[in-house]
């Protein structure tokens, strides 16, 4: 037997989307349900981002998400480009008339947003595998998912598909109504966690010969290195001596410097991919996150779009509430593309700047290093690298 009940808003994933665009909700007085697939310990463990921009901190402070950000993340007013062995700091508020960056993993963003939903609503499944999406073009669009060994069905006004590239939700846009560009990189990233100071107060991004490296943090006693490795590269291939000797070659510098090194705790191997679907709605299904666009990591997008994307749709959803116009919600997929295509661009241009092929030549990088002494000479290329890192303004 199927048991059955409806929300407003029926929401299909507790990432960082879901449970942002839930809280959204809530404080609008839109009832709605969340549904995730695993446990709670699993998404609150899940490793993602870590660089929020300026506009999703303000977010999650209006909606009492921010407590904990703003007390334990580590607020950046710049970043450091390395290539032909010099340095060169970008100094994001005076490039950009005042934002910043802060430093607050996903993991966090998700614990912090799972705890207020938990305590105050709205109604949270963990378990609750979704099936299928069904109904998508009539009034009524419904999931089927399963829950505590039942199958069950949620009718929904809409349903908001917060569940990544191969959930159910994207998938139930008939595939003539959509179409998804898509870019794969000859590269990877070699990801490690260190329990170890981080070497810089600022993430340091190495252009070598030998390939990209970045330097980031998760807290001021542990860092997240980052290294390119070819497609289909195995951890165990690294041993630690080696990925430290790496990551000394690539940041290199005519004056003496070398990391701090420090015991590797984690090892993951990240494949780089660009990926947009369009349009973001068909019927009263709406795709937000990873569902309707993926960047590669290299310029810190894909959390930042998520969150923007459900700013953008819980602006729409509350319009449509008070005042019964679908005007913002008609508009939801054009408003939101704009900005992700542009935030395509920068990842791209990030990505490609600052990794070598291992079949470019020479001349090719020579163009990537005339690029980083543009945006190192000019103010005007820095302000344009700034203005994109540091996100730009929701519309």
């Amino acid at each position: 037997m199927t048991a059955a009940r409806h929300t407003t808003v029926g929401i299909i994933g507790a990432g960082p989307a879901g449970l942002l665009l839930a809280r959204l909700l809530h404080q609008a007085g839109i009832d709605c349900l969340v549904l995730e697939h695993r446990d709670r310990a699993y998404v609150e463990q899940r490793q993602r981002a870590g660089i929020l921009e300026q506009g999703t901190v303000d977010v999650l402070r209006a909606c009492g998400a921010g407590e904990r950000m703003d007390r334990e993340g580590l607020v950046h007013d710049g970043i450091e480009l390395r290539y032909d062995r010099r340095a060169h700091r970008l100094d994001f508020p005076a490039l950009t008339g005042g934002r910043r960056v802060t430093v607050y993993a996903q993991t966090e963003v998700v614990k912090d947003l799972i705890a207020l939903q938990l305590a105050s609503g709205p109604s949270l499944l963990f378990g609750a595998q979704a099936v299928a999406v069904e109904g998508a073009d009539t009034s009524r669009p419904r999931i089927r998912y399963r829950h505590a060994g039942r199958e069950r069905t949620l009718t929904c006004d809409y349903v908001i598909g917060c569940d990544g590239f191969h959930g159910v939700t994207r998938s139930a846009v008939p595939e003539g109504e959509r179409r998804t560009y898509e870019r794969s990189y000859p590269y990877s990233w070699l990801g490690v966690l260190a329990e170890v100071p981080p070497s810089s107060d600022e993430l340091i991004y190495a252009h070598s010969e030998r390939g990209f490296a970045l330097f980031s943090m998760r807290t001021p006693t542990v860092s997240r290195l980052y290294l390119q490795v070819p497609n289909g590269t195995d951890p165990a291939d690294w041993p630690d001596d080696r990925i430290w000797e790496e990551l000394e070659a690539r940041a290199a510098l005519d004056t003496p410097w070398k990391p701090a090194r420090g015991p590797l705790t984690a090892k993951s191997v990240l494949p780089m991919r660009s990926a947009v679907t369009e349009p973001m709605r068909y019927g009263r299904i709406l795709l937000a996150g990873d569902a309707a666009h993926i960047v590669p990591p290299t310029g810190a997008k894909g959390l930042n779009l998520a969150v923007a994307d459900v700013t953008v749709l819980a602006r729409a959803l509350t319009h449509l509430h008070h005042t019964g116009s679908t005007e913002l919600l008609d508009a939801y997929s054009d408003t939101c593309l704009r900005r992700v295509w542009r935030a395509e661009h920068f990842s791209y241009f990030m990505t490609t700047t600052l990794h070598t092929d291992a079949h470019q030549t020479p001349f090719e990088t020579r163009l990537q290093l005339s690029q980083l002494d543009r945006i190192a000479t000019s103010p005007h290329a820095a302000a344009e690298l700034a203005e994109n890192y540091t996100g730009l303004p929701l519309e």
